[in-house]
């Protein structure tokens, strides 16, 4: 449905090792990046755009990425507390969102929620 999107981040270098750590088990990878910015997403081709702002106010936005399995959603989730981000939600069914839903949720540098869903 989107093509890529964007968030403005207080603290660059930090969203970019939660970011890349919490979502290489979903096989994103590093692009184009320099001091202002930095692209994630599958090699080639980044979708997620993070964006050093001063005026970062992301808190409440809610990000969700699709998994291959709920093995990348259990290793997303742990990345992603080893990069330092705060759990939100810990893999395992969501049945009250559909019959087969398995997500996990993890709190990045800037108050996001970041999701890992194997729907």
């Amino acid at each position: 449905m989107y093509d890529h999107l964007g968030l403005k981040v207080s603290h660059l270098a930090a969203s970019i090792r939660f970011y890349e750590s919490a979502l290489a088990p979903l096989g994103h990878v590093l692009g184009s990046h320099d001091d202002s910015y930095a692209g994630i997403g599958p090699a080639g081709a980044p979708a997620l755009w993070l964006y050093a702002s001063e005026e970062a106010k992301g808190r409440g936005t809610h990000v969700a990425f699709r998994a291959a399995s709920h093995a990348a959603v259990d290793a997303f989730y742990q990345a992603g507390l080893k990069a330092g981000a705060e759990g939100n939600g810990g893999p395992g069914p969501r049945p009250d969102y559909s019959p087969t839903y398995y997500a996990a949720f993890l709190i990045d540098p800037d108050g996001n929620n970041v999701e890992a869903v194997c729907p």
